[in-house]
Order: structure tokens, then sequence, then C-alpha cells
């Protein structure tokens, strides 16, 4: 005998991707790597930069966009270490 669709619906569980936290590994991870990969191209800029690129990202903006970025992947960190 089949169980009406009500029942089927109430006592199937659906296990999202990375659970829970799937808002706080994507703030996490593109945090970080904003921040990083920002960091790395004020480190070592290209050898040889194509035309019309510059040879030095701005050092302005580009503290900015590490802030950001390192705010936003120690918020993800906080919120999935919280309790």
């Amino acid at each position: 005998m089949s169980r009406p669709l009500s029942v089927l619906a109430q006592t199937t569980e659906v296990e999202t991707f990375l659970g829970d936290d799937l808002l706080a590994w994507l703030a996490l991870a593109i945090g970080a790597a904003l921040a990083l990969g920002t960091l790395m191209a004020l480190i070592r800029p290209p050898a040889r930069p194509e035309t019309g690129d510059l040879e030095r990202p701005p050092v302005w903006r580009s503290a900015v966009m590490i802030g950001i970025g390192t705010i936003a992947a120690f918020w993800g960190l906080a919120t999935l270490l919280s309790p």
C-alpha cells in the first residue's frame, strides 16, 4: 500500500550542500580570495604588463579591497566557529 504524498513530503529529509552554513562558507571563500589575490597582485605585479594594463595596481584601491576581503573572510570564519 502506498502512502499519501503529504506523508512522504513530511518524512523526507533534504541535505543541503555544505550544510546550513552555505552563506558563511561562501563569505569565507570569496573574502579570502579577494584579500589574498589582491595582496599577491600588489606584492608581485606582472613581469610584462600587456598593452593598456598598469605596471602596478593602485595602492589605495588595493588596500580597500584587501580590507573588505579580510572582513568578509573573518565574518564567515566567525559564523562557522560560533556555537
